[in-house]
Formats: structure tokens, sequence, C-alpha cells
């Protein structure tokens, strides 16, 4: 029996996908529910796992965009059927085959002993090639991160993977391109060419297509303004301090500062509304409900999964949907439907150690609000100069439908919410 493997849907605007990766080889056997390949689409990235255990016939390679519902390849159910027995009669003859492999892998050097018997230290480089040699054993590697790692001359082990079992991805790799050190960066890079500098040239991923476009249009279709202001982060750090081992002993999961940020952001979204509206041609569209959007980011690109109705969520509500929403984007089962309807974004450059920054709009919502990294300055409190911990916040919104005295007002308000956390908890 053969099983076609077919592109599936994200989502009724998606008609097409990058397949980007194929996690194994024409010919390879595959488990039921083992993962396949991985579709990128200009939304979300996602894995398709196996109906069934058998032969793969792989029909569309890497890097090819097709339409949703094409069939990419083919598993015969067949083959795993007739090869099941054989693998339960023969375990212990291909055991007792595999101990001799070593010294198979040793023959070069047995070989280079005979030819040159007067040259010893060229007995060395054959335990470094065996242990070279068993490194993709212990980490299998698709063929899209094995090029990737050559062309880079890169150690897959040092690479930290986050697909499943912990295999290394090509967006692992990507990753940490960008942020290894400058040192290793100069000595793995190629060497330029007599006639100028070497250069690499990538195309764009569907995600970060899709990302480019929709900053543009934010840039280019709203009236877009930042104003900022600071928050005392003394208080929401002392409660963090004193609760966070209650807390995570009743609800299983951390307490982060977004949840207070949420929370806050709730609070002065009802009492600055047109925040939480969009224009809508001639229209102004308001909602009477939160869908506060957490932007994370992810290898691929940024990705805002939608907390939906956050004014009706606790403070373990909030921490544990960031916390599932986190898992699924290491595993790549990030859904189309976890992104869509947002009305508010939340923006934490501070984890990546930004002091400031202007956010973009998330289209086509009116407000944006930029959390940064937490920082000791010396500030003034009751005409005293004391040292506290300080974060800076920024908020972008819409001119066309918020006024700069409702963007103001609502940054001060999410400041007394932070500073003050007991106000949330008695809506004050």
């Amino acid at each position: 029996m053969t099983i076609e493997i077919k592109v599936p849907s994200v989502g009724e605007s998606v008609t097409e996908a990058l397949l980007a990766e194929w996690f194994k080889q024409d010919g390879d056997s595959v488990e039921k529910n083992e993962p396949l390949f991985v579709i990128e689409t200009d939304k979300v990235t996602l894995e398709v796992e196996a109906e069934a255990a058998g032969q793969l016939k792989i029909l569309v390679g890497e890097g090819e965009t097709v339409a949703i519902g094409t069939v990419v390849g083919k598993i015969d159910t067949a083959v795993a059927g007739d090869t099941a027995p054989k693998e339960t009669k023969e375990p212990e003859a291909e055991e007792d085959a595999k101990p001799p492999e070593p010294e198979v892998e040793a023959q070069p050097s047995e070989t280079a002993k005979e030819k040159t018997p007067a040259e010893p230290a060229k007995k060395t480089p054959p335990p470094e090639a065996e242990k070279e040699a068993a490194a993709p054993a212990a980490q299998p590697l698709s063929p899209a991160v094995r090029r990737l790692v050559a062309e880079n001359n890169l150690d897959p082990a040092k690479v930290n993977g986050t697909g499943p079992a912990g295999r290394v991805t090509k967006g692992d790799v990507l990753l940490y391109l960008e942020g290894r050190p400058a040192e290793e960066g100069r000595a793995a890079a190629p060497v330029p060419a007599e006639s100028g500098e070497a250069e690499r040239r990538q195309a764009m991923s569907p995600i970060r297509r899709r990302i480019a476009e929709r900053l543009l249009a934010a840039k280019q279709n709203t009236a877009m303004l930042t104003t900022f202001n600071e928050i005392d982060m003394s208080q929401a750090m002392a409660m963090r301090a004193a609760y966070k081992e209650a807390f995570q002993k009743k609800h299983g999961i951390g307490l982060g500062f977004m949840s207070f940020f949420v929370k806050a952001c709730v609070e002065a979204l009802g009492e600055i509304p047109e925040i939480n509206a969009f224009v809508d041609g001639k229209d102004f569209v308001y909602h009477d409900h939160c869908h506060i959007g957490i932007a994370v980011g992810a290898p691929k690109g940024l990705v805002v999964p939608v907390l939906r109705h956050a004014e009706k969520m606790s403070f373990a509500d909030v921490e544990q949907a960031i916390g599932d929403y986190v898992a699924k984007i290491k595993d790549n089962r990030l859904e189309l439907a976890d992104l869509e309807g947002g009305t508010f974004t939340i923006s934490n450059g501070g984890v990546y150690g930004s002091l400031l920054s202007t956010p973009i709009l998330n289209m086509p919502q009116s407000g944006i609000l930029g959390m940064h990294k937490i920082e000791k300055r010396p500030v003034v409190v009751d005409d005293e100069i004391v040292i506290r911990p300080m974060m800076y916040v920024a908020l972008s919104y819409d001119h066309r439908i918020v006024d700069g005295k409702g963007a103001v007002t609502f940054l001060r308000r999410v400041k007394e919410f932070v500073e003050n956390p007991e106000r949330i908890l008695l809506e004050v």
C-alpha cells in the first residue's frame, strides 16, 4: 500500500508553501508520526509527520515552492511490513557483526602502516576521523543542514538543536552563525577572491518576505508616532521575588514580568479604547475585548502569537499561554489561528539587551508597547538621589486614531500599574 504525502492546509488565505527541509532522504525508512519535512508559509513554519511507517519516496526536493495539497512524496507501507520480521529475527546477528566495524574504520591506518612503516606520525589522524565519522551517527543531520555546516566549516556539536529529540535544524545553524564570536566567524569565513571580497546570496524565506512587507506597509500607510516613559521596577521585582517559588509550586510555571505588563496594558486599554481599535477606510473599528499579541523571536523570524481575551486571564493564565506558544514555536507546531485576531501587541527587546527602541506597528493594530532591559540608574525620589532598577518603555501608535494625550495617558497608566502591582489586583 502506498500513502501520498501532501502539503497540508494551514489556513484559507495560504495557497502555497516553501518545502524548506527534508529530515529524511529518498529511500529511507520512516516510522509513524515521525517528522518528515518542514514547510514555510508567509505566516507559519510547520513540521509534517508521517501518517504510517514504511519506505519514503521523495517527489519534490528542498527549496521548491508548491501549492497547498501538492503530493511531495510517498510512503510504501508494504516495505515496512516486509522488513519488520527480518529486523526481529536477525538483530543479534547484526549486533554480532557490528563490533568489527571500528576495525574496518581503522583499516586505513593498518594499510598506511604497511605502505609507510617509517612514518608513525601519520597514525594520529585516523582517531580524529573516527570521531568525525561518529558525530553524524550520534546526531543525524538533514541534507540541508549538512550542506550549511560544510559551507561554513562548523562543528555541529556546538549548535544548540531545537528540533524534536534535540535535532539540529537549518534555523538552528543560521541562528548560530548570527551569534557566533567574531574570531570564529573570521576563521570559518571563505577566502576573498583576488578580484574582490567574497559574498553570499540567499533567497528570502516566505516568513521574512511577509515580515518585510508588513513593516514597510506600516511605515507607509500609518501616521506612526512614538512616545516614551520609564518605569521603576522595584515593586514588581520585589513581588516576583517574594512569590515566585509559591507561584511555581502552585501553577507549574515561572512568574515573569510579561504577565505584569499584559495585565497593566489590559487595564490601560480599557481606559483608552482607541489604542485597542484600528482604522478601516473612513471608519474606526473598536474592540470590546483585548487580544494581546506577544512578539517572540524565532530562528525563522519574528512571530506574534495572540493571547485571546487577555482581560479574563490571570497572571498564571498569561504565563502558561506564553510558555505553550514558545514550546509550539520550538517544535514548529504554531498554527495560523495562533497568530490571527490581535488587537494590541507587546514586544520585549529587553531580553536581547535593548535599552531603547521605537517598535513598528503590527498592522492593522493602532498600538504596540516596547519593553526594554532593566538597568540600575540614579533617580530622584523624595528629593533624594537613589539607585533603582529602571526600564524604558515606548508606545508606538497610529496618530490617525490616537491623539498624543491618549498615548501619553496610556503609557502613564501602564507605568502606574507596574510600579504598584497591587493596583492591578484592586482595579484602581
